[in-house]
């Protein structure tokens, strides 16, 4: 008995470390975007690089480093091509963080939030 707790702790403990990255082949989600620029400019972000609040980057939970997203502002159609180089939104009910740039080509930067569609590119 004591083996099979051990071992289910184990699993559990090993499941917990696994990646949570999701396959960004197909991938297709609505939801809200945020931005994020001056106070993180400069900073690491997750991947290791420095945050450029005037590159097209992006913060995502899930999507892998270095994927290629396109995100849509559903409220007047415009769109950007962005790269996953952070984790985030840490803000719950949020999908992606943008870099300032990227939500300026968007038209969100006076409103602060958008609902958006992502789309996952292929290379």
């Amino acid at each position: 008995m004591k083996q099979l707790l051990g071992a289910c702790a184990l699993l559990s403990l090993l499941v917990g470390c696994a990646s949570h990255d999701i396959d960004p082949r197909g991938y297709d989600e609505t939801g809200v975007a945020s931005y994020y620029g001056a106070r993180h400019h400069g900073k690491r972000t997750a991947s290791g690089e420095p945050f450029d609040q005037n590159a097209l980057t992006a913060a995502h939970r899930n999507l892998p480093f270095g994927t290629r997203v396109r995100v849509i502002n559903l409220s007047n159609d415009k769109s950007v091509v962005v790269r996953i180089n952070d984790r985030g939104p840490h803000t719950r009910g949020r999908l992606i963080d943008l870099s300032r740039q990227a939500a300026q080509q968007l038209g969100m930067l006076s409103n602060g939030t958008a609902k958006v569609r992502i789309q996952g590119l292929s290379d």
